[in-house]
This record gives C-alpha cells, structure tokens and sequence, in this order.
C-alpha cells in the first residue's frame, strides 16, 4: 500500500522543480547576488516536490477510468493496485507542507505553493475540471512552469530577478509540452513559434545569458524532440524516450548543478 502511494506520486517528476529552480538561481549567480539561505532553498526545492507529488496523486485519482483504458498510463499506481480511500485521504495531507512553509520560510513562498494547489483543483476537479476544456493548456504545465520558477525566485527575495520575458518564455514553452503531448501539432507549432520570438528577444535585451539560455531551453529541447516526432510516429517509444531524458538524465544535471551554487 505504502508503495503505492509512493509510486502515485511520480518522484522523478521532480525534474521539472529542479530544472526551475536551477534557472532562478542562476541569476542570483550571475548577479553576483549572495545565496544566504541556501538550506531554505534545499527546503523549498522539497516542499514543492512533496507538494507536487500529492497533486498528482489528485489528478490519477480523478482519472481511474480514463487511465484505466488508456494503455500508456495502466502502469500508474492506482491502475495497479486499489488503495483504500482514508489511506490515500490521509497520503493527501498536504496541510504538513504548508504547515512547514508557513512556519520556516518566506509568506510569499507560502502564497505561491497556494497558486500551485489552486490551479491543479481548478485543471483538475468538478466542476470546473478546466482539463476537459479548450482553456486546459492555459493552466497545466504552462502556468505550473512559471509558479514553480516563482517560488524559488522569492526565496532568493526578489520574484523579479527573473525577468519577466522569462517568465513569459517558460509559460509558452510549458504550454507547448503540453500541446504536443496531447498530439496538437498545429497549436504547439504555433506557440513554439511564439516562444521562439520571446526567448530571441530575451537575449537581446540581456534578459538571459547563453548558459541561462541552455538551462532553459536545452533540457526540455531535447525531450521536446521525441514529443514533436510523437506527432507523427511511434507515439509510445517517443514518449517513454522524452520522459528518459527529461525526468531521469536530466534530473541529476539540474541537482547537481543547484548543490554548487548554493553552496
């Protein structure tokens, strides 16, 4: 049971908070901004880890049916296996990380884990459910990108060292992950058009650097490749290559990576 509820919280998804908490904290390297609270950060890292694996845990709960005659998506936890419903309630508790975040770290870091838990009930339960929607890619990972980026940034003190293009960069690209991995080639061109554009001008304007660029771009570029291939062969083997690349090779980059700059 307990394996369960460990496997429903998708770990190596962690990629995707480490990947943006890199990012924030290259501009406080680039800054030359000192990084005095290194083990809040380490905290915070976890906390939206933590935090997200529950989500998640919503989202496949929400999803039995669907999932069930899905075949990419039966090796999910609660596919599998069938748990009681006052154990995954009580796996549910994600009062203990706002518990944590309210008690240690900064009230905005706390706010930002409360956007997180609000978009994912509003994209995910009745009855606004928005991912039966056409407004689903507005607020799935486009919208998760830009908060998980968000809550390290204050805990560097500044939402806004990240400049805002980034932010706008990283809400484009999140949307376009998701449009291709719900096989909509035409919309995710579009947007990765658009986000093209915004990332040229972000580097122009010296809102990034090339080494910002790579850990932007490169990382999620190489898993976007198999997405985009998806659309047109092999779904299955592009997608469980993309989720290699991204969510496990990757991982440890973006970790290691964070452990030097902070410390």
């Amino acid at each position: 049971m307990i394996k369960t509820l460990i496997k429903s919280t998708r770990l190596s998804w962690a990629s995707k908070n480490a990947n943006m908490y890199l990012l924030a904290l290259t501009y406080a390297y680039f800054y030359a901004k000192p990084i005095n609270n290194p083990f809040e950060i380490i905290l915070g890292l976890i906390l939206v880890t933590v935090l997200w694996g529950a989500l998640y845990t919503l989202n496949d709960l929400t999803d039995l049916d669907v999932d069930g005659r899905d075949r990419n998506k039966q090796n999910r936890a609660f596919i599998q296996n069938s748990v009681d419903q006052k154990f995954i309630l009580l796996f549910f508790t994600i009062s203990a990380v706002f518990i944590i975040s309210f008690s240690i770290l900064p009230p905005a870091f706390t706010l930002i884990l409360s956007l997180m838990l609000l978009n994912q009930f509003i994209y995910t339960l009745p009855p606004i459910r928005l991912k039966e929607t056409v407004l689903a890619p507005f607020f799935s990972t486009a919208t998760n990108s830009v908060l998980r980026l968000a809550s390290c940034a204050v805990l560097l003190g500044n939402v806004f060292l990240v400049p805002l293009s980034v932010y706008i960069f990283m809400y484009l690209a999140g949307m376009g992950t998701y449009l291709m991995y719900k096989s909509k080639p035409k919309p995710a061109s579009l947007v990765g058009i658009i986000g093209g554009l915004v990332i040229l001008y972000a580097l122009l304007a010296g809102d990034m650097n090339i080494i910002q660029f790579a850990v932007a771009i490169l990382p999620s570029f190489l898993a976007a490749i198999p997405l985009y291939l998806s659309l047109f062969t092999k779904k299955d083997d592009m997608f469980r290559l993309a989720d290699i690349l991204y969510h496990q090779v990757a991982m440890v980059f973006f970790l290691l990576c964070i452990l030097i700059i902070v410390f």
